[in-house]
Formats: structure tokens, C-alpha cells, sequence
């Protein structure tokens, strides 16, 4: 069986500058860049995940309760949506978009071009491990790592190549992780956008 990288969610509007900027998103990024340029044979394969906004409802509000409503971020069409520059996407097999429509926070949510879920183009691929990393750490990085975990994928988080939005909720969001059988590796990057 194999392992895979799983690359959560490093677009624009999540790092600094960005309609939802969460701190440190852009070192991450390069990080993430750094790694996959360092151990080329550690991953036999690497995903991405984008968040990807369409009309998506109620998750988006002028007076946003950063919990269940957000700022518009990651709107189809706009830079905000796209991978951040630093992050190098060279070795990304294939992009898992999810929100169109709907909140969504895991990548599990996601879909590829041709409407292939995460779940079983990694099965698909003999993946039985895999390691997350990327934005943010208290929400999407969360949520694809607790289903992943579910689904039944030998799971680990990178945290030294996440970013959290806040310390009280990502240490909620290591909680959770750890209590779902998820190991966890080095400290996320919490810092003020």
C-alpha cells in the first residue's frame, strides 16, 4: 500500500493579504515547498484541496461570526482562490474542490474535475497513509484529518506546516485530532494575521 500528502487549503485568500487571512499561511506555504523539494521520494502521491465558492448560502456574511459565517473568501474566478505563489504544486496529482454550493470543510467534501471523491481516488491509487498539511489548522486541516481518519486512512498532521486562526481553537482542533486516533507531529503556527 502507499502513503500521500495532503495539501489543505493554501490559497490566497487564507494567507496574509487575503480576504480571510489566517497568520502565517504564507510560511507555510513555502515550508510545504521546502519539504516537497527536500524528501522528493517520501509521498507516492500528492493531493490538494481548494476551497471553491460559488453561491455557498449562509456560509458567507457582511457581519461574519468567524464559527458558522465568514467573509466572501475563495470565490470562483478571483486570486483569492488560487494556490498561494510560495506553495510549489508541481508534484499535485490532482485538486479536491469543495464549498461550491454548501459550506464545506473537509477535503473528503471535495471533488475532482471529473466528480471522483477524495476517499476513493485515494483508494483508487492503494493509499492506506496519509499526511496533512496546510490552512487552517482549527478548521479545514480539522476536518479532512478527522475524516480521513474515519474513513479509515492511517492519518498524521504535519503541524509545523499548519496555521491556526486562534490558540483556544486549535487546541481544540489537536484535541479532537488525537482523540480520533490521528497522530500529530510538531507544533502549528498560531500567530496574528
Amino acid at each position: 500500500m502507499g502513503n500521500a500528502l495532503i495539501i489543505v487549503d493554501v490559497q490566497n485568500d487564507f494567507c496574509e493579504g487575503g480576504s480571510l487571512a489566517v497568520g502565517g499561511g504564507a510560511g507555510v506555504a513555502a515550508g510545504i515547498s521546502r519539504l516537497l523539494a527536500a524528501e522528493p521520494g517520501r509521498w507516492d502521491h500528492v493531493v490538494a484541496t481548494k476551497d471553491y465558492h460559488v453561491d455557498p448560502g449562509g456560509h458567507f456574511a457582511d457581519q461574519p461570526n468567524f464559527v458558522d459565517t465568514w467573509p466572501r473568501h475563495c470565490v470562483v474566478g478571483t486570486a483569492g482562490s488560487e494556490f498561494h505563489p510560495d506553495l510549489e504544486t508541481g508534484r499535485v496529482e490532482e485538486i479536491f474542490h469543495k464549498g461550491e454550493h454548501a459550506a464545506a470543510y473537509s477535503g473528503f467534501e471535495g471533488h475532482a474535475a471529473d466528480g471522483e471523491c477524495l476517499a476513493d481516488w485515494l483508494r483508487r491509487h492503494g493509499v492506506d497513509r496519509v499526511e496533512l498539511v496546510g490552512i487552517a489548522t482549527d478548521h479545514c486541516v480539522r476536518a479532512t484529518a478527522l475524516d480521513a481518519a474515519r474513513e479509515g486512512f492511517d492519518t498524521s498532521v504535519l503541524l509545523d506546516l499548519t496555521a491556526g486562526v486562534a490558540p483556544d481553537t486549535t487546541d481544540l482542533a489537536m484535541r479532537a485530532m488525537e482523540g480520533a486516533g490521528v497522530t500529530l507531529r510538531g507544533e502549528p503556527v498560531i500567530r496574528a494575521a
